[in-house]
């Protein structure tokens, strides 16, 4: 199979890149919103599909697994196939899986909707982030763009939950779904209005079959077994069927692209510092800070019994923090460099998380919680922001696409791996225990997890000390 490599967009008129911005926020709200927003929602799904409740989980791996398989091949095909293309297919996927998924009545029906979901999120993320790194020029306004780009989708990490409580308290579990249906309809048909179309393509490339296959395979078979390992049990034949095959293809994958002319992933790219650097800490930022939000509603829910409306009011401090922070994030970045701003996002994001840690208490009152989650969720913010002007800077326009698609690979992966690990050493206190001794432990759990994402996090302070130390171009007037 051929196709025609896109040549780098002409930027829109200025007037209109408010617009295209607005979009791709959206865009990325609506991506960051399905990563938590059934959470809240799982128990009365379980209820009323059958779900047993060790099966529950299903709804959001089915979800992760696929996202997680395809990133790298949506980032790919949002280079060679088109960006404002493959942002429309993603979203209109993403409606139509959406809307299946709300009128599911049975278990099959609702992970499969999910799959295809999950398939719909991998075309969507690489070629968001791609438009805003092609349609944006490298420096100030760039960073500018994925401050308000980052903005919305770290906010939309927990705001998730909050709309997750609000929608399932009073319309039902089907309203988490039906929500994106609108939403990604509304975004698509603007897309086409508002978003510059794909320019005409002139040089022949080839899409990298063998390469594409291989990758989605490995990757696909990889988080399934870092996301089903702590369900199933390590030694499950399924599971440890999965990670061997993974591995094998991964292998496949490397010595195709090896010997590639042309290939999916341009080994060549890794490099660039800034972009391995950058990749390394979006895997640390989902295996921390991505995963607190799953924590947190174990401890609201399950030890203080709050219901899902309650649970999501409780993570609106957060949000509004993480939003404060991706806008720190921009200015920082602007002002004095990528590195310096990530190390100040990690080690403060380190020190929220050990006090949000004492609010891990099954005697503790919400309260408790709050100071953390506003020093956290700025530090989060921070980070977030930095994390992917770092993996986007010195990277060719043509290119933007599967870099993305390899810092987002690098992010689910950050996620599978930390819920794996952190679930399981969250899970041991709780064995063997009932009643008002197991939401003890499971506070006790929580206590010790949040802990190690804070020490984790330290790692991230170490890794962004390889960064180049050369500051920002000098800064302009962008006004």
């Amino acid at each position: 199979m051929t196709t025609t490599a896109v040549p780098p967009a002409a930027p829109p008129v200025t007037r209109r890149l408010g617009w295209v911005l607005t979009l791709l926020a959206l865009a990325q709200l609506i991506f960051a919103l399905d990563l938590n927003i059934v959470f809240v929602a799982l128990p009365e799904i379980g209820r009323d599909l059958g779900f047993p409740g060790q099966t529950q989980q299903l709804v959001v791996s089915a979800y992760v697994v696929l996202a997680g398989g395809f990133l790298l091949f949506g980032g790919r095909a949002a280079d060679l196939l088109g960006r404002r293309r493959m942002f429309v297919l993603a979203l209109t996927i993403y409606a139509v899986s959406s809307l299946a998924g709300g009128l599911a009545n049975s278990a099959e029906l609702i992970i499969a909707a999910r799959v295809v979901q999950g398939i719909g999120g991998a075309l969507l993320l690489p070629s968001t982030l791609a438009l805003v790194t092609t349609l944006f020029e490298e420096g100030p306004r760039r960073n500018r763009a994925l401050a308000v780009w980052g903005g919305a989708g770290a906010s939309g990490l927990t705001l998730g939950a909050l709309l997750g409580g609000l929608l399932t308290e009073h319309f039902g579990w089907p309203a988490v779904f039906f929500v994106n249906v609108p939403l990604a309809g509304i975004v698509a048909l603007a897309a086409l209005a508002v978003i510059p179309r794909d320019p005409a393509r002139t040089v022949r490339r080839k899409f990298d079959l063998p390469g594409a296959f291989s990758v989605t395979a490995g990757a696909t078979l990889l988080v399934f077994g870092l996301v089903e390992g702590p369900e199933l049990g390590w030694g499950d034949p399924v599971i440890v069927g999965a990670l061997g095959l993974s591995v094998v293809a991964l292998v496949i994958f490397a010595l195709v692209e090896s010997r590639s002319l042309d290939p999916l992933m341009p080994f060549r790219l890794f490099r660039n510092r800034s972009l391995t650097v950058g990749m390394t800490i979006t895997f640390l930022f989902m295996g921390t800070f991505g995963v607190l939000p799953y924590f947190l509603t174990i401890l609201l829910q399950t030890v203080h019994g709050f219901s899902a409306l309650q649970t999501g009011l409780g993570f609106l401090v957060p949000s509004l923090a993480i939003a404060a922070g991706t806008q720190i994030g921009e200015r920082l970045t602007t002002r004095i460099g990528t590195r310096v701003t990530l190390l100040i996002g990690f080690a403060g994001g380190a020190v929220g998380t050990v006090v949000l840690a004492f609010g891990f208490d099954d005697q503790a009152e919400y309260g408790v919680l709050v100071p953390g989650l506003i020093v956290m969720g700025i530090g989060q913010g921070i980070v977030w922001t930095a994390m992917w002007i770092a993996s986007s800077t010195g990277i060719a326009a043509a290119e933007q696409g599967v870099a993305n698609g390899i810092a987002s690979t690098t992010l689910n992966l950050g996620n599978a791996i930390g819920l794996a690990v952190f679930t399981v050493i969250a899970g041991r206190a709780t064995e063997g225990k009932t009643g008002d001794a197991l939401r003890g432990a499971i506070a006790n759990g929580g206590f010790l997890v949040v802990l190690l994402c804070a020490a984790v996090m330290l790692l991230g302070l170490l890794i962004t000390l390889a960064l180049d130390k050369a500051g920002p171009p000098p800064l302009t007037n962008l006004d």
